[in-house]
């Protein structure tokens, strides 16, 4: 495990950055962190300054000392290296309205270096020595906040470490030095000790939030509200807002008030409301991603109903009379952003969009025959796949009626419309849940892995139980 792959416990925290006290706005996200959350965090932060203060980089210690009746003897302490660490005893808590409190006790550190003194000018002494640093204390506190450009921070706000005892074994050189080593070298260590391990905990390592999902859209996940931190859990509110890349522009639309209820079974729980997925559908409705084309390629071969002017002439004659034997190519968009609502255990998708027919002229070049405006209905299913949201949708209905016709009155609109649904159900709905299954990132911290997840759909959210796992 390296330092720069591995997550702390402090890598959960970066969550709780602060947001820009001028915005005021609902979360489309809220995340909570369990109990549980909380103590497998602190066997990763315990794992972290492990590693971390295995290889701490301890300075070298000079001086003098004047000695009697010799006179001044200069000194170095040089290439100290930690070569053996335990944090047997930890804790992690809450401090409600604040952060969390990290505490370790009953540590203890074994070191090795080597010394040096010059003395009567002239005369030169060397050796090497072993340290046993026991009863070893650290206590750290962590506040969030963030940065001029609003980024996520989080910081130690108090850490202290305190040494219980140090013995030390000389080798080597005069013995009438070793009570001249003993005298300094204690508080010496303890001040290094002391302020480097405090060093480490100051220099924890953070990672950003926002996701890049494709070349159209990001999902902002900056706080939106400071974080409500009780004796049990922190719950933190995020924007969990999808922007179209490089134009961060808000929908026409706001995020509506939900909650979460307290939970405790699994160490991190994610609601996403219907604002998140209301404003995916207004970043790719603007960006024009949300349409299709279909040819008759897409058209499964066992299908006998096939994309030409013949079949549509079956219905509206003046089709096949103008354009006789000619392959056709129907365009499917939306005309605004679809709506998603949440339900108990239920999920829906009202689109409304058209559909323009084409014939494909011997030039290819394509002739429009007639736009319809359509209502689609359809249901979906969720799943986290990795560290994603995927689904896939179904088809729960459709209406149409007439836009526009270049070949006169469609008076047999409606025997057309199982045309229609066959072509809806066999190309656009598998393209749109080729896509869904790609998935959506959720909120995660650098190599954080989503494990034993739940998904549940609730009145205006979807609910997500997951335990977490830090890899390398």
């Amino acid at each position: 495990m390296s330092s720069g792959n591995t997550m702390s416990l402090w890598c959960l925290l970066v969550l709780l950055a602060l947001p820009d006290p001028t915005v005021s706005t609902n979360p489309g996200v809220k995340v909570q962190i369990t109990q549980q959350g909380l103590d497998y965090g602190r066997q990763i932060g315990i794992a972290y300054l492990q590693e971390n203060l295995m290889s701490v980089n301890i300075p070298d210690i000079s001086g003098s000392k004047d000695v009697s009746p010799i006179g001044d003897v200069e000194y170095r302490l040089s290439g100290m290296r930690i070569t053996d660490l335990d944090l047997p005893q930890s804790s992690l808590g809450l401090v409600p309205g604040t952060g969390i409190s990290l505490s370790i006790g009953d540590a203890f550190i074994n070191l090795h270096g080597d010394w040096h003194v010059t003395y009567l000018g002239f005369i030169q002494d060397s050796g090497c020595f072993d340290v046993a640093v026991s009863g070893l204390t650290i206590k750290a506190t962590f506040g969030v906040g963030s940065d001029e450009m609003g980024r996520p921070t989080v910081s130690s706000d108090d850490c202290t470490a305190s040494v219980g005892g140090i013995s030390v074994k000389f080798y080597g050189g005069a013995s009438w030095l070793y009570n001249l080593f003993t005298s300094f070298i204690d508080q010496a260590l303890r001040n290094s000790l002391e302020t480097e391990i405090c060093s480490l905990v100051h220099n924890a390592p953070l990672k950003s939030l926002n996701a890049r999902v494709d070349k159209y859209a990001e999902i902002e996940y900056s706080m939106v509200t400071p974080p409500s931190i009780s004796n049990f859990l922190i719950e933190l509110s995020l924007k969990g807002e999808f922007y179209n890349i490089g134009q961060h522009q808000d929908p026409p639309f706001s995020a509506p008030p939900f909650s979460l209820p307290p939970q405790n079974s699994s160490m991190l729980y994610i609601g996403l409301s219907s604002f998140t997925a209301n404003s995916a559908g207004f970043v790719y409705n603007r960006a024009g991603a949300l349409s299709l084309y279909i040819t008759d390629d897409m058209v499964p071969s066992s299908s006998p109903i096939r994309l030409t002017t013949e079949t549509f002439g079956a219905f509206v004659p003046e089709i096949s009379k103008r354009f006789p034997d000619m392959m056709m190519k129907l365009l499917v968009k939306t005309s605004t952003q679809p709506n998603v609502t949440f339900e108990p255990n239920n999920m829906t998708l009202q689109a409304m969009g058209t559909l323009t027919a084409y014939a494909i002229l011997p030039n290819t070049t394509l002739e429009p025959l007639f736009i319809l405006n359509m209502d689609a209905s359809v249901s979906g299913n969720f799943y986290i796949s990795g560290q994603k949201l995927a689904g896939s949708l179904q088809l729960n209905g459709i209406d149409m009626g007439l836009g526009t016709s270049y070949v006169g009155e469609l008076q047999t609109l409606l025997q057309m419309k199982p045309l229609f649904n066959i072509f809806i159900k066999l190309v656009v709905i598998p393209k749109v849940n080729e896509y869904l299954q790609q998935g959506f990132p959720l909120p995660a911290i650098g190599r954080m892995n989503l494990i034993n997840s739940k998904l549940q759909v609730q009145k205006d959210y979807m609910l997500i139980g997951t335990d977490v796992h830090f890899t390398q």
